[in-house]
């Protein structure tokens, strides 16, 4: 199977001694970034609904984003990142051969960076995939992939021998893969909490149980995709009664 998870806005630099791999669409992130760059500071904070220090910053190292970074400049993509999702993935304490199975079945979706496997070294920045950056091909970063991501996603998915997709990334990385080119079965867990009697989907928790889905399809090698019924990581557990074709639902009590 191959996993797909979103990327997050809150990164690490945290020094990563780890070898890196590079981006396969690390051109079309230069493009990407020189058209931000280009960007009044006004029109980038609008752009990315960000506060005058966040704009500041962001506009800051897409200025500096370059086409040969130093190594100070990068870290392997499932390390930069430190939101929600990668609480849960927890890739810092993944062993090797678990690592190098992830390089080969986990892929990140990426507002700039399109795909990028866990070791895909990038440069610190923040794109959500949901940005109207204008650029040649439109008005968006989902006019800009287009259907380039699906086909990444296929011609991977042919390489280790899969037709499956677990999809542990948002409504909004997700969307920026067009369901027509993707010529894969798609299976999208959803996570909730049961309150009262309940389930709800909470989305701090939601986040980090993608991660952990994730984590736990890697540290299994898993790959039939109704074995992840069996993900129980933070009390989770599948129900059947709720769950439907292609949609596992997994619940468990609210804290």
């Amino acid at each position: 199977m191959l996993i797909v998870i979103s990327p997050a806005k809150r990164l690490d630099w945290t020094e990563r001694r780890i070898g890196t791999t590079s981006p396969d669409f690390e051109a079309d992130a230069l493009r990407l970034a020189k058209s931000a760059r280009n960007l009044p500071l006004r029109d980038l904070k609008s752009l990315m609904d960000l506060s005058d220090e966040l704009a500041k910053l962001n506009h800051d190292r897409f200025k500096a984003f370059s086409a040969e970074p130093g190594p100070v400049d990068l870290r392997p993509a499932a390390f930069a990142f430190a939101g929600d999702t990668y609480q849960g993935l927890e890739a810092s304490s993944l062993d090797p051969e678990e690592l190098d199975w992830a390089q080969n079945h986990l892929r990140i979706l990426s507002g700039l960076y399109g795909l990028l496997r866990p070791l895909d070294a990038i440069q610190p920045y923040r794109l959500e995939m949901g940005s109207k950056l204008k650029t040649r091909r439109g008005r968006s970063l989902y006019d800009y992939w287009q259907d380039q991501l699906a086909k990444a996603l296929n011609a991977q998915a042919a390489e280790v021998g899969t037709e499956s997709l677990i999809n542990c990334a948002s409504q909004e990385y997700f969307g920026a893969v067009p369901q027509k080119a993707l010529k894969l079965r798609v299976v999208t867990p959803q996570f909730m909490e049961d309150r009262n009697g309940t389930p709800k989907i909470v989305s701090f928790y939601a986040k980090k149980a993608r991660g952990a889905m994730a984590r736990f399809i890697v540290q299994h090698r898993l790959t039939d995709p109704d074995a992840i019924r069996a993900f129980d990581t933070g009390g989770y557990a599948w129900s059947e009664e709720l769950s439907e074709p292609d949609r596992p639902v997994f619940v468990r009590p609210a804290a």
